[in-house]
């Protein structure tokens, strides 16, 4: 099989520089997701029709196992096919056509459609609530297509059809080169129309038949934002109904995006507004506060993050409790019981089981040690203006409020900080270290004061 992506137009009512089929849909570019629909059927050739945004286009969606095929100037579908006929391979008995602004079309209606295409022209059709726009499937008395009307080309008595064509063809590979040929760009549009094909097909004695997604809103495609934003929330349904399938509890089916990956153990609960992006995986039990946003994230069983907590490239261990408000960046990996807590940012650092910082912090390019307590307040001052640097806290050590730790520098094992102080050397294990200023008070003294 072959398989060809209609990805070329420029998509005017978008009102955007970017390319109609880069326009993201759960994260991804709308044509991402028909491509890797399309690799799923394993075609023989896969090849991407592109236009406008070019290179833009190729760029961001090339890989070794798609061909790509330039269509400029823009004159029609079946003019884009043309495009894409020295890319297939002969022996291929089918070619299926797919539109590239046309994300949640599945792989099971699509194997349908090719059943149909064996020594015959199958097309993909729906009956939508108002057809306008859209080309019609006309059938004789009997009920056989007889062809497909474009809108502007329409009598008032093919507009009143409701069937419509979606675009989505398979066509027999060894017809398709001379039907094409055969196209005439004698329209309203003047442009060479693929739907013209149809009678070509009745013509030469091929049959024609039609089968139908098992949801209209496969087919959907996107013109405008409008649209753009519909086929989001449809996506997302689908995923909340995925979730909760497996049993996932979420607070509310319709408040939840899912920009990627999701896998998710038993019981686990999720409150409203969260976004996951690239791959998260959630452990047995796992609750999750309204707002949060996680993207390559592994939070393990019992953990609970409570509200607005970011998390990006980072694995929260076993029975962790981690915000409100709380950000860990990337290459911040927490063992089991480990405490972070609102407004504390994480990067770069690993804690051990059962430390804690609660309240107020920066740590970056740490490695913290078991059961550490680290104040509201403290700071590692990892970055010199060129290099980053280290900051070791051992087991056991307990770090007061207002504390800078100035890298690099280790705290040993069991030490204490004071409140307020800046360690610039290492602090000795099992001692309490501390670097304040003389206490003064001077009476007597005046704040000053702005002369009126």
């Amino acid at each position: 099989m072959n398989i060809v992506i209609l990805a070329a137009g420029q998509g005017k009512r978008m009102h955007s520089d970017l390319p109609k089929v880069l326009h993201p849909l759960a994260g991804k570019a709308l044509v991402a997701h028909v491509i890797d629909t399309a690799r799923s059927l394993h075609p023989e050739t896969l090849c991407v029709v592109y236009g406008y945004g070019g290179e833009a286009v190729r760029t961001a969606l090339d890989a070794p196992d798609i061909s790509w095929a330039l269509q400029s100037p823009l004159l029609g579908t079946g003019h884009a096919v043309m495009q894409a006929l020295p890319h297939l391979a002969a022996a291929a008995e089918t070619t299926l056509i797919l539109n590239g602004d046309g994300p949640l079309i599945r792989k099971e209606t699509l194997q349908r459609l090719v059943c149909e295409a064996h020594n015959a022209l199958a097309i993909l059709t729906v009956e939508p609530a108002d057809p306008y726009g859209y080309g019609r499937i006309v059938r004789n008395a009997a009920g056989e297509v007889v062809r497909i009307v474009e809108q502007k080309d329409a009598t008032p008595a093919e507009c009143a059809i409701r069937e419509i064509n979606t675009g989505v063809i398979a066509a027999p590979t060894a017809c398709l080169g001379g039907w094409l040929q055969r196209l005439s760009n004698d329209n309203a549009q003047h442009e060479y129309y693929l739907t013209d094909i149809v009678g070509m097909a009745i013509a030469d004695g091929v049959p024609v038949r039609t089968t139908q997604p098992d949801a209209p809103w496969e087919a959907l495609g996107v013109n405008d934002k409008a649209q753009l934003a519909e086929l989001e929330r449809i996506y997302q349904r689908r995923q909340a109904e995925r979730l909760m399938a497996q049993g996932v509890r979420l607070a509310d089916p319709a408040r939840i995006d899912v920009r990627g990956e999701l896998v998710c153990g038993r019981d686990v609960f999720i409150d409203v507004n969260c976004v996951f992006e690239g791959r998260v995986a959630l452990g047995d039990g796992v609750e999750l506060g309204p707002n949060c946003v996680l993207k390559d994230a592994v939070i393990e069983a019992g953990s609970r993050l409570a509200a607005f907590t970011h998390i990006e490239e980072a694995v929260v261990g076993a029975h962790g409790r981690i915000g409100p408000f709380a950000r860990l960046r990337p290459g911040t990996t927490l063992a089991e019981d480990v405490h972070i807590g609102n407004f504390v940012e994480v990067k770069q650092s690993a804690f051990a089981a059962h430390a804690k910082a609660n309240h107020l912090a920066y740590i970056g390019d740490a490695s913290v040690g078991q059961r550490v307590n680290i104040g509201a307040g403290t700071i590692t001052c990892n970055y010199d203006g060129a290099h980053k640097h280290q900051t070791v806290i051992e087991d056991d050590a307990f770090i007061g409020s207002d504390t800078q730790l100035v890298a690099p520098v280790t705290v040993g094992r069991g030490a204490t900080l004071g409140a307020g102080t800046t360690l610039t050397k290492d602090a000795p294990a099992d001692a309490l270290t501390i670097s304040r200023a003389r206490q003064t008070s001077i009476p007597g003294w005046k704040r000053p004061r702005k002369e009126r």
